[in-house]
């Protein structure tokens, strides 16, 4: 019988193979979009749960309590030494501090080097609790000795072949910032992509007073926020009582008027996926899998109402085959081996379409999200629980596209099915139908909304006034240790005939690096209610960057008031309640420590991106606290100009790795999640209103099977071409109303919210939801109407013979 079974299926699909084709495509792209999906989010799961007793083990983040609460991922260097020390429910605690512009290079053995790295981020200080606590293969050396001693320093594989090749890197000799020499100790395997410790070279944490000298007060710093700490507890132990010790810990070790403003909070281990973690928050992961699940049903409906379509063609066919003897069951089980046949074809495309698709899933997430390099691939499906999904989708969408259709013919009454008479089985089932197609019509018009609102906030976003000129300006990064050689650096980039001005300061104007600091003005002793950013200028500041004055005078170059005057911005101005900028020119302000003389108010200018409003700014003329260098270069700089800058600092800085970057190339990086955004919406709209097209093709299909006759005696009595049509085009018209009437307050509801989330943006207006309702009327137009014009001028003479 099974193979009787095979034989019949494999006719019929090749009988109305292009039929087929279309309902094997429309699942094909739904699963794969669905598969895709959960790779992606199935990957972004899995991390940092390898580590061993990952369960009991978590990271210690601290919030700055000001004006707002600001929160960050890091905590106070003395804390992990603390909980070790005196806390017996703590097995250990490691803190660890990562790179950031600091130098690696290989000595050459006569007081030069043969290569020099600037590091950052892959490379951290760390103590040999690390090894305990996170899951990291050895090679050669010993986890507990290795970072015990200062100057020493462990390597992964592909860093000890980034720095000495292929020889024999253990007991080799690297120099940090040319300053101190490290010893490596240990090699270990490269770090697995998923995990947020991607770090390939660990120097030990005794290092940092070697570096720092005295001031370093490395175990006695509880106000600063430069180490990450992470706990794992005894087996055994309550994470409630970490959290209660916490504020013990702040109290006892902070002072009482700087206690307040700071707060430790504890999260898993295994759920950093959220806004500290700097991958995607479990909020993006869910909507994406919510996304994914409406994708794979939009498949799965067309290919019940194609399904349905072929069904209704096949009601003779049933009709015989129960008068030749076949039952109930045997009938379910042809239609349902047919459907299993397309189901397993399918899934098998989907597969081919996901594995073609993930090279470019896997660029797109490296280049949006930080330090993310998946690697994900179909062979990822292996896995238990991915495993688990794709069969129990693979029985579900056959059980479910083919029961309904084959329950329905296989209940036919054979006189009825072989005279032709109306199959009311069928024709109760439109409504449901009806609401499986109104529902793709929801699905189609919310994508469209989504992609119209987040292509529209980005041009505005790209369009939006920032207060400052970003065309033409160069940045450099300089030494992040000890005050560099400005006034040389000056000279030798002055010379150059393209570069017009040279400005040094902590900060360009707009940057990811935007700490709140408390300030007090005049004559207060006491801080102000709202807190304010600070950025380190000089002389020519203003004029690189193209900002106006509003009042009073910038900072003078080579001044002895250098490290007293200050700037503020007009948002300042006014939040103090002060009635013009003149007014607080020549008072007092005492900002980061220092009282400082107000000598002027700048035009209000960004300080972050779009997500914030102008806040309160302070630019203080402190040119040792400079951390870029900033060139402005005339409309004609090339790619030789910014090697003869290069070789400028090389001959003033030989020993330091040059880095530098277009401003607006940084400040693309502001846009860059709403770009990625952006392009998943767009993808993923593409892909439902392919999705709907189907259904409607397979809608249109139906009704014109079930209306045939119904066109046919109209188009004898004397009916035009347009009034036909409008019969079939009511019921889309119909159902786009509906489907219009829940998508628009829902989609302007939910982008709404994302809006909100911007102090400069759009709003979802009556155009974006009017020009949905156009867009998503022509493609339904574009799509029915070759099949409704074939419907209705078909000639009656053949259709009221069928009937």
């Amino acid at each position: 019988m099974v193979f009787h079974y095979l034989r019949i299926a494999r006719r019929q699909l090749w009988q109305h193979r292009q039929v087929n084709l279309i309902s094997l495509l429309g699942l094909s792209l739904g699963l794969a979009s669905g598969l895709i999906i959960f790779l992606v989010v199935n990957y972004l799961f899995s991390f940092d749960r390898y580590h061993p007793h990952a369960e009991r083990s978590y990271w210690i983040v601290t919030d700055v309590i000001g004006e707002t609460t600001m929160p960050t991922d890091a905590a106070p260097r003395p804390l992990a030494p603390v909980l070790r020390r005196d806390y017996a429910f703590v097995e250990t605690a490691v803190r660890l501090e990562t790179f950031y512009g600091r130098t690696l290079s290989v000595p050459n053995g006569k007081g030069g080097w043969l290569k020099k790295f600037a590091e950052a981020r892959t490379v951290c200080f760390t103590e040999p609790q690390y090894f305990d606590l996170f899951g990291v293969d050895w090679i050669t050396g010993n986890p507990k000795t290795a970072l015990a001693a200062p100057n020493t320093i462990v390597l992964s594989e592909r860093y000890a072949r980034k720095y000495f090749a292929a020889a024999p890197a253990l007991g080799r000799t690297l120099r940090l910032d040319n300053q101190v020499k490290l010893t490596v100790t240990g090699i270990v395997k490269d770090p697995p992509p998923n995990t947020q410790q991607r770090f390939d070279a660990f120097v030990s944490y005794a290092t940092i007073p070697v570096l720092e000298g005295p001031t370093a007060r490395v175990d006695a710093d509880w106000q600063g926020l430069q180490a990450m700490c992470f706990v794992r507890l005894r087996p055994g132990a309550d994470p409630d009582q970490l959290q209660q010790a916490l504020p013990q810990i702040r109290r006892r070790y902070l002072a009482a008027q700087e206690a307040p403003h700071f707060a430790y909070q504890l999260l898993p281990l295994t759920e950093l996926n959220h806004q500290r973690s700097g991958e995607a928050p479990r909020p993006i992961l869910y909507a994406l899998i919510g996304v994914g699940i409406l994708l794979v049903m939009a498949g799965c409906i067309n290919f019940i109402n194609l399904a349905t379509t072929r069904a209704l063609k096949r009601a003779r066919e049933v009709g015989v085959r129960k008068v030749m003897g076949s039952t109930q069951g045997q009938l379910i089980g042809q239609f349902l081996t047919e459907t299993a046949l397309l189901v397993i074809g399918a899934m098998s495309v989907a597969l081919l379409l996901t594995q073609l698709s993930l090279p470019l899933v896997n660029r797109t997430l490296a280049a949006n999200i930080e330090m993310l390099q998946p690697t994900l691939s179909i062979l990822d499906v292996v896995q238990p629980r991915a495993i688990g999904w794709f069969l129990s989708l693979l029985i579900g969408v056959t059980l479910l596209s083919g029961l309904w259709p084959a329950f329905v013919l296989a209940r036919f009454k054979p006189a009825k099915a072989l005279t032709g008479q109306p199959l009311p089985r069928l024709g109760r089932g439109l409504t449901l139908r009806q609401a499986l197609i109104g529902g793709q019509f929801v699905l189609m018009q919310g994508f469209i909304l989504a992609v119209l609102v987040i292509s529209a906030q980005l041009h505005h976003m790209q369009q939006a006034t920032w207060g400052f000129t970003d065309k033409s300006v160069l940045v450099i990064f300089l030494p992040p240790q000890g005050p560099a050689p400005l006034a040389a650096l000056r000279q030798a980039w002055e010379q150059l005939p393209v570069v017009e001005q040279v400005s040094f300061g902590s900060d360009v104007p707009a940057s990811a690096y935007n700490r709140p600091s408390p300030f007090s003005y005049h004559t207060t002793t006491e801080p102000e209610a709202f807190e304010t950013r600070v950025r380190a200028i000089d002389a020519h500041y203003l004029s690189v960057f193209g900002i106006d004055l509003v009042a009073g005078r910038t900072v003078r170059a080579m001044s002895d008031s250098t490290g007293h005057d200050a700037l503020v911005n007009e948002t300042l101005v006014k939040r103090l309640g002060l009635s013009s900028p003149v007014a607080i020119v020549g008072k007092h302000i005492r900002v980061k420590g220092t009282d400082r003389t107000i000598i002027g108010v700048v035009r209000d200018f960004r300080t972050g991106d779009l997500h914030q409003p102008v806040l309160p700014l302070t630019l203080v003329d402190d040119l040792p606290h400079s951390r870029v260098a900033m060139l402005r270069l005339s409309p004609t700089a090339s790619e030789p100009t910014r090697q003869a800058i290069q070789r400028g600092w090389d001959r003033v800085l030989p020993a330091e790795v040059y880095h530098a970057e277009m401003l607006t190339d940084l400040m693309a990086g502001f846009t860059a999640t709403e770009r990625l955004l952006a392009g998943l919406v767009q993808v993923f709209a593409w892909v439902a209103i392919g999705l709907s097209c189907l259904g409607l093709y397979g809608l249109v299909t139906f009704l014109s099977e079930a209306k045939a006759k119904e066109l046919g005696v109209r188009r004898v009595l004397g009916a035009r071409t347009g009034q036909l049509l409008w019969i079939l085009g009511r019921e889309f018209g119909k159902l786009l109303g509906l489907g219009f009437l829940v998508s628009a307050p829902l989609g302007a509801w939910g982008l709404s919210g994302w809006l909100s989330k911007y102090a400069d943006r759009i709003t979802v207006n009556g155009w974006l939801l009017a020009a949905t309702l156009l867009l998503t009327g022509l493609i339904t137009a574009l799509t029915i109407a070759r099949q409704a014009l074939q419907a209705v001028r078909a000639n009656p003479i053949h259709t009221l013979q069928r009937g």
